[in-house]
């Protein structure tokens, strides 16, 4: 078994930067006038692929629980981003759908995004960023 003594490792492992990646998301997002959080942008960013789904479905796309889930859906249909509609085929289930609001947002959103990611990965070359995607696969494979 290895012994692990990388403090860099440590700050991957333990969310840290993850958290400082989710803290630059915000403020960009805020300094444009979009008030949502990287959780609430995940779901939008579902809902522009392929609009109308279920709540599972969106737990299965983002890797939330359905508590989880419910509270982001509760948040965005607060602020008009999206609204819940009955399935034709099975009126049990409801159907997350974008509003005309939420619609609106998905340019200037994955404008944002892009720009985030390009300052992010600034002087990652894409050899190191094909590294980065096996090691971290392996590490969730492991935690599987």
């Amino acid at each position: 078994m290895k012994e692990v003594h990388n403090d860099e490792v440590f700050s991957i492992l333990t969310g840290k930067i993850s958290t400082a990646i989710n803290r630059t998301f915000l403020r960009a997002f805020v300094s444009e006038g979009i008030e949502i959080t990287t959780e609430q942008w995940s779901v939008l960013a579902c809902l522009w692929k392929k609009d109308k789904v279920t709540q599972q479905e969106l737990c299965d796309l983002t890797s939330k629980d359905k508590p989880s889930m419910t509270r982001l859906i509760d948040k965005l249909e607060s602020r008009n981003l999206v609204t819940r509609v009955s399935d034709h085929n099975d009126r049990r289930t409801n159907l997350i759908h974008l509003t005309d609001a939420g619609n609106a947002l998905q340019l200037k959103a994955t404008e944002i995004v892009q720009q985030v990611a390009a300052k992010t990965l600034n002087h990652v070359t894409e050899e190191e960023l094909n590294i980065i995607r096996s090691v971290l696969k392996r590490i969730m494979e492991n935690l599987q």
